[in-house]
């Protein structure tokens, strides 16, 4: 019951999420198609400055960051912060905690992430135009995906939803490989050591005791920064980060419950009608207070508090300043590239996660879920094909400012091919999932 209600709440933020993530991309590409174009592109081309004397945080080999790069290498740093802390939970207590339960979501993804990558290869081989993007299509957008189910409410069976959000959790990370291998050039190896100590040095205060977030995020600032001036992609930083902040809490819970006990026995009394504490009234409940953020660990704390963040801020901005697919102008909008990326999602997601995983059924390596069944498994296999987030963020690193018009291209196919797979997998789900079936 504890699972299918954090699924239940979680479901209900991401489909907030996700309508307010769809209207940043509707809102980027009017704009970006109207006769306030120009001050669009003025504002992502505007230069930052966050300066200590002659030192600019915000600024790469000696030139300062423009606001779509302080976005995308800088904000979407804790995006990816945030999905390591899920990975590291997944990984620890959740639903890639042992292989009897990772196996399934594992062999979907492998799918998902081949598939679209072979179908890409065969539009835009690899050494032609728009060739080095054949990344863009493996991502699948969790908090997209979640909420376009969410959308069908509890006919959902709770079995699909755990294996939708553990096979895009392995989504991401091989996401966050292609983008730490690929897409990383020129690269300064003293950074990366004096990171690798700041790592080394967070990881160790850690397991001393130390679990104060505000000082690990300060320290993941540096490391950003060190990372920014490397070569390794800035975003990675964050991964990282996620993975040396402290899983355990300082108090465990039974401990917690004798405390409070103890703390709520030795209450002083309020005298009838008083609405002012008095000093040791105060310094109890103080006591409760730090009782309560000691029992929860900082790898928990910082994932609920990141969650409103990321999702409600730092995700639409990134959208606003990525999805801007011009529909005029110079360069073809559906070029290969658009169609690669589009039949990649819409066609390669689902085939590579289908597939997979009707062969590890069939084949018995993995028994099929309880509330999974072929129909059903269609339709989340179609709400696989909704990259969005990471596609977009992959199109940018594939081709960037160099390549404007693939840039274009790449992002009108994430666009369309995510819509595609997201309207007919909520068709297909609604029409499949009997009432009250999730229950």
């Amino acid at each position: 019951m504890t699972i299918l209600r954090t699924m239940r709440n979680f479901s209900s933020m991401n489909i907030t999420a996700s309508i307010l993530l769809f209207l940043a991309a509707i809102s980027a590409a009017v704009i970006a198609n109207s006769s306030v174009a120009p001050v669009y592109q003025a504002f992502l081309s505007h230069e930052l400055h966050l300066q200590i004397g002659s030192f600019n945080l915000l600024s790469h080999g000696g030139e300062n960051l423009r606001m779509i790069e302080f976005i995308n290498d800088g904000l979407m740093t804790i995006f990816f912060l945030l999905v390591g802390l899920e990975i590291k939970r997944e990984l620890l207590v959740g639903e890639l905690s042992s292989f009897r339960k990772a196996v399934l979501p594992f062999i979907a993804a492998c799918g998902g992430m081949l598939v679209p990558i072979i179908i890409y290869m065969l539009i835009c081989p690899p050494g032609s135009v728009g060739g080095q993007g054949l990344a863009i299509p493996m991502a699948t957008d969790i908090a997209f995906s979640l909420g376009v189910l969410s959308l069908l409410g509890n006919r959902v069976p709770l079995s699909l939803k755990i294996f939708l959000t553990a096979f895009a959790v392995v989504d991401d990370i091989g996401g966050i490989l292609v983008i730490a291998i690929f897409y990383s050039s020129h690269v300064s190896y003293g950074y990366l050591l004096v990171a690798a100590l700041l790592y080394a040095f967070l990881y160790f205060i850690g397991k001393w005791g130390t679990t104060n977030k505000i000082f690990f995020l300060v320290i993941g600032v540096v490391i950003w920064y060190l990372f920014l001036q490397s070569g390794i992609h800035s975003t990675i930083s964050g991964v990282i980060l996620a993975f040396v902040i402290p899983a355990k809490p300082r108090l465990n819970v039974g401990k917690y419950i004798e405390d409070i006990r103890r703390i709520i026995a030795g209450f002083p009394t309020m005298e009838s009608g008083s609405i002012v504490l008095t000093n040791e009234q105060i310094a109890k409940l103080k006591e409760v207070e730090s009782a309560s953020d000691r029992v929860i660990s900082p790898l928990q704390s910082l994932e609920d508090n990141l969650h409103g963040a990321v999702n409600y801020l730092i995700l639409p901005l990134f959208a606003f300043v990525n999805a801007g697919v011009v529909f005029s102008g110079g360069g073809e909008l559906v070029g290969n590239v658009g169609i690669a990326v589009a039949a990649g999602l819409l066609f390669g997601k689902f085939i590579g996660i289908y597939s997979f995983t009707w062969l590890a059924i069939r084949t018995g390596l993995t028994p099929r879920p309880l509330g999974m069944n072929w129909m059903n498994l269609t339709g989340v296999a179609l709400l696989g094909g909704i990259g969005f987030t990471v596609s977009l963020f992959i199109a940018n690193l594939s081709f960037g400012t160099d390549y404007p018009v693939l840039l274009n291209q790449a992002k009108f196919g994430v666009l369309s091919g995510s819509i595609l797979s997201g309207l007919l997998g909520y068709m297909v789900l609604r029409v499949v999932l009997a009432k009250g079936q999730g229950r």
